[in-house]
């Protein structure tokens, strides 16, 4: 069977049951634990032969040798046991449940699955199947899955304008399906459509990687904390497809809030979109001994602030995370970039420990969770040594008179285009300011009020010109989104 062929029948029988009332989330759910077991029986036999720690009587062939009720109850079984086990097994099956009630359709998904030969397919088909369903699940707005999906297009320029090398390590710590992560690894191995179709303008030579650093990439490149159980199992199994992780080792995707300590390790990379939402359900405490009145607190005197926000927090902790020469890429909402109080001290401490370089201003419409404004903050790490080490920001306005909606007018690589050959990745100290591109030095910066980082200089068309307009889909959905920020900050407001 040809690809086309599988993934249409993997997402035929979607549809069959989302007339169950089987959503995409729990469909992929599914699929993950029977893709896991099937790929670990390929695995298990020739010319693998490899121990993949998948109890015996618990495996794929206890499945496949059953059918209705006892393959139920088997699948059960299955799902509870996996889940006791340590490493990868453990992580793939912590907590799973059985979320398709009719045997008979599980019965047919088994052997839906168990007709093809996995491994022989290659990284790029497994993972396309899989990413589809992972879309699809973040565009039904009902199941939430969105807040976890970052634009494809955004997390492509990021990682255009970082340049991740071989041998190097990155990290997200709230890395949701692991969308980072894959885009970072198609750079580095040269391997996904987007590299190849704009490698003239990315300026960027296919690599091939020599023995060492594919293995480096496999196993120790990648890095991340995803506190929610299912999004972690979505992510594990979305890296695994394609190619980086190991069936039989232990997870590198940490089930946990990264906030909660300092990080484990230090990386040479961040790359990561917070969750959106501002308040934290715990309480920061820092070394003064300052602290929210929650009962719930934890220690991170590495923090220069204690704040309720959850975004600042995120920030610090980034900032906590990087090599002395680390480099880092993060989607931040606007009232990072403008708050007052423990939003100013940060910013003012961010500009003087590392070097704050660039901020691209992102448009509205383009992302699930509606009424988020938000930009992309590029600052690298520097030494501690007293120095204010931002020279200066320069600020890319990609919002004022862009129109973006999730589906008739949806973000692609070239609409940021402009913005990564003004940003110049393969030497951003030479520079040149465009209509949509200013330089703002740090004197001027640190004199604005609260050293707001939230800067315009644009003129919006359409104030003036009413026969300019956008589309009246666009214009609704602009409407919607400037509403949705305006509720939640009285939210925010209401709970502070």
């Amino acid at each position: 069977m040809n690809t086309n062929t599988l993934v249409q029948k993997v997402w035929n029988f979607c549809h069959t049951l989302r007339d169950d009332g089987v959503g995409y989330g729990d469909y992929l759910e599914q699929l993950t634990y029977l893709l896991f077991l099937k790929l670990a029986h390929e695995y298990a036999q020739e010319p693998y032969n490899r121990d993949t720690h998948v109890p015996k009587g618990y495996d794929w062939p206890s499945l496949t040798s059953k059918v209705g009720e006892p393959l139920e109850a088997q699948y059960l079984s299955v799902l509870h046991k996996l889940g006791q086990e340590p490493g990868m097994l453990g992580a793939i099956f912590f907590k799973a449940q059985n979320k398709i009630q009719d045997p008979a359709k599980l019965s047919r998904l088994v052997q839906l699955i168990d007709a093809e030969n996995w491994i022989s397919m290659d990284a790029d088909t497994k993972g396309d199947l899989y990413e589809g369903l992972l879309q699809k699940n973040a565009e039904d707005t009902k199941s939430g899955a969105g807040q976890y999906f970052t634009p494809r297009a955004i997390i492509q320029a990021m990682v255009a304008c970082i340049r991740p090398q071989p041998m190097k390590t990155i990290a997200d710590p709230a890395c949701g399906t692991g969308g980072f992560f894959l885009v970072a690894n198609e750079w580095l191995s040269g391997t996904g459509d987007w590299l190849k179709q704009n490698a003239d303008w990315l300026k960027r030579d296919l690599p091939k990687l020599n023995t060492a650093q594919a293995k480096f990439l496999r196993k120790e490149t990648f890095f991340g904390n995803e506190i929610v159980p299912n999004t972690r199992r979505m992510c594990l199994m979305n890296l695994f497809l394609h190619n980086i992780g190991e069936l039989d080792g232990e997870p590198t995707v940490d089930r946990s809030d990264a906030l909660i300590s300092e990080p484990k390790r230090k990386v040479d990379y961040v790359l990561a979109n917070p969750p959106f939402g501002k308040k934290s359900s715990m309480t920061i405490t820092n070394e003064d001994g300052e602290e929210d009145k929650d009962a719930l607190t934890y220690e991170r005197q590495d923090f220069w602030e204690t704040t309720s926000n959850k975004q600042l927090n995120f920030m610090q902790h980034i900032v906590s995370m990087l090599n002395v020469s680390g480099k880092a890429a993060v989607v931040l909402p606007d009232n990072v970039l403008f708050e007052g109080g423990a939003g100013e001290k940060i910013r003012r401490k961010l500009l003087e420990n590392c070097d704050v370089h660039t901020i691209l201003r992102l448009p509205t419409g383009i992302f699930y969770a509606q009424g988020v404004k938000a930009n992309v903050v590029f600052f690298d790490a520097k030494p501690k040594n007293g120095n204010v080490h931002t020279k200066g920001v320069w600020f890319y306005d990609l919002r004022t008179n862009k129109h973006f909606t999730l589906k008739t007018r949806t973000l692609k690589l070239d609409d940021l285009q402009d913005f990564v050959t003004c940003y110049n990745p393969e030497n951003r100290h030479e520079r040149t300011e465009t209509e949509r591109f200013k330089y703002y030095s740090y004197d001027e910066l640190i004199a604005r009020d609260k050293a707001s980082l939230d800067i315009f200089w644009l003129k919006d068309d359409s104030l003036d010109n009413l026969d300019d307009l956008p589309p009246p889909d666009v214009l609704q959905q602009e409407i919607i989104e400037h509403l949705e920020a305006a509720l939640m900050s009285f939210r925010d407001v209401a709970v502070g």
